[in-house]
């Protein structure tokens, strides 16, 4: 028997990983004018023009619990014990709708073994921790061994971001405690990250600025406790986070650093322009 993993699909893991780890996703939803659409069948580039200059944005919904329950359904029937890696309960109901659809499951199959992981966070520090978990299931851990080593991984990272401009979060996205801070953001750019909710880490004048700080948190990370791992983010701008980013963090890992585009659902809440990273610490801070 052996364990696999399902992550939700604002980890924003590449589809290459997806397949090579046999990672499940269950997409987000995103109503737009014209219908309901998964997450993952929209093209980033297209939607971030669509919603360019619109007032009103699109909202975006968690999976069904019909979801979860099919895809645990399917697994379980192969003989294969389950490991969800989720994105935070405070910014999803997702984490809801996975516990709802386990109750359906184990009320026909009580044997069935489904773990769920709120994982207090989204984007790559959640895939991050999905990835650690598919590998670790990958070389015949055991399930409880796959939940010690992904809850590891959540305690010794880290996420930072920072949106290019304050419009999409002033338009009602999800920004927890910050939302309290907003009135006082309009003249700095918040150098953000999640803690369960999104909330402002440090304020900096100038989006430039920013970025240099939080490069700076990385390096200071680094030397102290060493990184195992990096992500780094953009949102329908891939250049400058070559140019700002990833020029900047190519030695601090021995791994290959990976790209993460991020999609609609946690996009259409801080808009184009941004860049973020998020990383593993060697040792726990």
């Amino acid at each position: 028997m052996t364990v696999k993993i399902i992550t939700d699909s604002t980890a924003y893991l590449d589809r290459k990983l997806l397949k090579e780890l046999d990672i499940t996703e269950v997409s987000m939803t995103v109503y737009l004018e014209d219908g309901l659409f998964a997450e993952t069948d929209l093209i980033n580039e297209e939607f971030y023009q669509l919603i360019e200059g619109k007032e009103k944005l699109p909202t975006s919904s968690q999976p069904s619990p019909l979801v979860f329950y099919q895809n645990y359904l399917r697994l379980v029937k192969q003989g294969q014990e389950i490991l969800c890696v989720l994105i935070s309960s405070d910014l999803s109901g997702t984490y809801y709708s996975a516990v709802q659809a386990r109750k359906m499951v184990l009320e026909e199959i009580p044997e069935a073994r489904i773990e769920i992981i709120n994982s207090h966070t989204t984007v790559m520090q959640l895939g991050l921790a999905a990835l650690t978990a598919a590998r670790a299931a990958r070389e015949g851990a055991s399930l409880e061994q796959v939940i010690e080593k992904t809850n590891s991984v959540l305690s010794r990272s880290k996420i930072f971001f920072i949106p290019k401009t304050l419009e999409y979060l002033k338009k009602g996205g999800r920004i927890g405690e910050a939302a309290s801070l907003l009135g006082t953001l309009l003249q700095v750019k918040p150098i953000l990250t999640v803690t369960g909710s999104v909330t402002v880490y440090e304020k900096v004048r100038t989006f430039e600025k920013a970025v240099k700080q939080m490069l700076q948190m990385v390096e200071n990370d680094a030397q102290t406790y060493g990184i195992e791992e990096i992500a780094v983010h953009h949102i329908n701008c891939p250049a400058e986070c070559e140019q700002l980013i990833i020029s900047k963090v190519k030695n601090k890992t021995e791994r290959e650093i990976l790209v993460s585009p991020i999609g609609p659902v946690i996009g259409l809440h801080v808009g184009p322009g941004t860049l973020g990273i998020a990383y593993v610490l060697k040792e726990k801070q």
